[in-house]
């Protein structure tokens, strides 16, 4: 009997399907599963080489399968504009979007080429973007919005006074947290607008648990040459299926969230083991820095301030004017 947990993905033909950070990993596990499934998959890279190495590793196992790369730096406002305007050239609805592409834990804080703290750039504000410049692509496609976010925002808060983390900065652990509760916050406020204002759009969140994946890898472009934290000792126990997960078993959660029947918008998901850190996926209660209402909506606010892409009817009609670029972000002067 496999110790592996799994669960069944229905038939996706004619459905396409974004997935940030499927160059390896879980966001990889992913992509080979809705590809098998009959999605037409959509990988955005930062690294080509890498990501034709995933595109491969799809074919290897699903020769029939339909994916294809585009360019995509999150930690940079400009890119992800410029794939919003690639895709809405396109002309094809978007029927899943994973937000799954991630950094954590630098060990010193480093920054967006807009300014921000690279976790909160990258893992919130670059996913924020996205979602604003494919909106009228999401609600063409009735689209399934799912968010990953992670055990670490279970703890800690957002840092209003200092976002960017400019004092204090640390190991970096709470700014990746803050940045997953940000994050998390966003997915739930996009839930709630979508139904008052009728985009057909479904947002949730997942979280993988814990397995050894390259986030806590060495990373030379994080200034990190050791593995980060635990990572051998979580490598350790994946490998004997104690405890912890999989790459394969960590991306189940955001699979179940993104495309089962029984999934819900505002709703949570992640594993069922000991401690939410490994085991099949089901849904969960969201962590207390997820439940404030007003801090949605602020973080909201501000996220479309500090982008520079708002979102609402004005956004996605402009949004389906502009086939060769798409608006510049607005700099905010950073405190």
């Amino acid at each position: 009997m496999s110790r592996t947990p799994d669960i069944t993905v229905p038939d996706l033909t004619g459905k396409r399907a974004v997935v940030t950070g499927a160059s390896d990993g879980i966001g990889l596990g992913i992509a080979r599963r809705l590809a098998a499934a009959g999605a037409e998959v959509i990988l955005p890279v930062r690294n080509p080489r890498k990501g034709q190495a995933a595109i491969e590793a799809v074919r290897e196992q699903i020769p029939e399968a339909t994916v294809s790369l585009r360019e995509l730096d999150l930690s940079s406002l400009a890119s992800v504009a410029t794939l919003g305007a690639t895709l809405r050239g396109e002309g094809r609805p978007i029927h899943v979007l994973i937000n799954n592409a991630g950094v954590m834990t630098p060990p010193e804080r480093l920054t967006t080429v807009d300014g921000f703290e690279l976790q909160f750039g990258t893992n919130h504000l670059g996913h924020v973007a996205l979602v604003a410049h494919l909106l009228p692509l999401l609600r063409d496609g009735g689209a399934r919005v799912t968010s990953q976010i992670s055990i670490a925002a279970r703890f800690g808060a957002i840092r209003w006074s200092d976002l960017q983390w400019q004092d204090s900065y640390g190991r970096g652990m709470a700014a990746y947290s803050q940045s997953k509760i940000a994050f998390g916050l966003f997915a739930l406020e996009l839930d709630r607008r979508s139904r008052a204002a009728r985009w057909v759009i479904t947002s949730n969140l997942a979280h993988p648990g814990l397995a050894p994946t390259s986030l806590l890898a060495p990373r030379a472009e994080l200034g990190r040459d050791q593995p980060a934290g635990n990572r051998r000792l979580i490598g350790a126990l994946s490998a004997r299926g104690i405890l912890v997960g999989t790459a394969e078993s960590a991306g189940l959660p955001a699979l179940l969230a993104a495309t089962s029947p029984e999934a819900h918008g505002g709703h949570f998901y992640g594993p069922r083991g000991i401690g939410n850190v490994g085991g099949g996926p089901a849904e969960q209660r969201l962590y207390r820095p997820l439940r404030s209402f007003d801090d949605a909506e602020r973080i909201w606010q501000i996220s479309q301030e500090l982008t520079g892409v708002p979102f609402g009817s004005a956004a996605a009609t402009t949004a389906h004017a502009e086939v060769d670029g798409a608006p510049a972000p607005r700099r905010v002067r950073q405190h």
